[in-house]
C-alpha cells in the first residue's frame, strides 16, 4: 500500500464510529513492521490530537514488539551462535531503534582498550588477573548494587554506558572480550548468580565478574550449593549455551518489571520467553 493511502487510514483511527476505528485497525495491522516510518512521521503532527497519538504509540509498540520477537525466533532457529546477537535483540525491545552494528562498534571499541594491556605467555590464572586489572581497575566496570533489580542492569546498551550491571550481562561482556583474546571463558548457569568457567586442557576454574572477577574453584560451587541444599549437578560446573543466557536475561527482565509493578511489560517478555521453550 502507498504512503498517502496510509496516512488515510491513519487518520480514520479518529472516527466517531467505533467499527470503522476497528476495522481500519486491522487492516493497519495487516501491513506489518514496515509501515512504523509513516506510523512515526503522523505521530509527530499530530501533536493537538493526544487520543490518536496514542493510538499510533500502541501501533508502533506492537509493531517493534513483533519485530523483536520474529528476530528472537529467527536467531534461536539459526543455532543462537552469536551470543551478542541474542543480547542485541533483548535490548531492541527497550530501544528499538539501537542497531546491531553501533553494539559491535562499541564493543570493538572495548577490546581494543583492553588488548594492549594483556600479555602472552602467562598462566591462565595470571591471565584472568590481568583481564580483571583493566576491567575494574582501569575501565571502571562494577556491579550495580544500589538497584540490583533495575531493568536497564540487563540491556547491554545501558551496561556499556554506565559501566554497572547486573552478574549476567557483566560477565556476557567480560565473557565476549576473553573469548576475541583467545580465552576458554563460557558461561556457567549457577542458582542465583551468573559466574564464568576458563576450561580448557584439564585446567579450570570459575570467575565471579560480580565480584570484581574474583577466582574460585569446584568446591566452593560445591559450598555455595550446600548453603541452597541444592543437589550438585553438572549444569552448575560446566558451560552453558547462548541460548540459556537469553533466557536467563528475560527471567532478570521479566523480574525486574515484576518489583516495579509493571504488569504490561511483564506479560508481553513471559510471552516472548515461553516462545523461546
Amino acid at each position: 500500500m502507498k504512503e498517502p493511502a496510509i496516512k488515510a487510514m491513519i487518520q480514520l483511527l479518529d472516527d466517531s464510529d467505533t467499527e470503522v476505528v476497528q476495522l481500519v485497525e486491522q487492516q493497519i495491522r495487516t501491513l506489518g513492521p514496515s509501515i512504523i516510518p509513516v506510523l512515526e512521521s503522523e505521530w509527530e503532527q499530530l501533536s493537538l490530537n493526544p487520543l490518536l497519538q496514542e493510538k499510533i504509540e500502541n501501533l508502533i509498540h506492537d509493531f517493534q514488539l513483533e519485530s523483536m520477537r520474529n528476530r528472537l525466533t529467527h536467531w534461536k532457529e539459526a543455532g543462537g551462535m552469536d551470543l551478542m546477537e541474542g543480547m542485541w535483540i533483548v535490548a531492541t525491545y527497550r530501544f528499538p531503534d539501537y542497531s546491531f552494528s553501533q553494539l559491535k562498534t562499541e564493543l570493538d571499541q572495548l577490546y581494543f582498550e583492553v588488548w594492549p594491556q594483556i600479555r602472552e605467555n602467562l598462566h591462565p590464572m595470571d591471565q584472568i588477573k590481568v583481564l580483571n586489572g583493566v576491567m575494574f581497575d582501569q575501565l571502571k566496570f562494577g556491579a550495580n548494587t544500589k538497584n540490583f533489580h533495575a531493568a536497564n542492569n540487563s540491556y547491554i546498551n545501558v551496561v556499556l554506558e554506565s559501566k554497572k550491571g547486573n552478574p549476567i550481562s557483566l560477565c556476557v561482556i567480560y565473557m565476549w572480550i576473553a573469548q576475541r583474546l583467545g580465552f576458554p571463558v563460557y558461561g556457567v548457569n549457577l542458582p542465583n548468580l551468573f559466574v564464568l568457567t576458563y576450561k580448557q586442557k584439564g585446567v579450570q576454574f570459575y570467575i565471579n565478574v560480580f565480584n570484581k572477577g574474583l577466582i574460585f574453584n569446584r568446591v566452593d560451587i560445591d559450598n555455595y550449593l550446600a548453603q541452597l541444599n541444592l543437589v550438585p549437578n553438572e549444569i552448575y560446573y560446566n558451560p552453558c549455551s547462548n541460548l540459556e543466557i537469553i533466557r536467563r536475561v528475560l527471567r532478570n527482565l521479566i523480574m525486574a518489571y515484576d518489583k516495579a509493578g509493571d504488569e504490561e511489560h511483564k506479560n508481553e517478555l513471559s510471552q516472548i520467553i515461553d516462545s523461546l521453550d
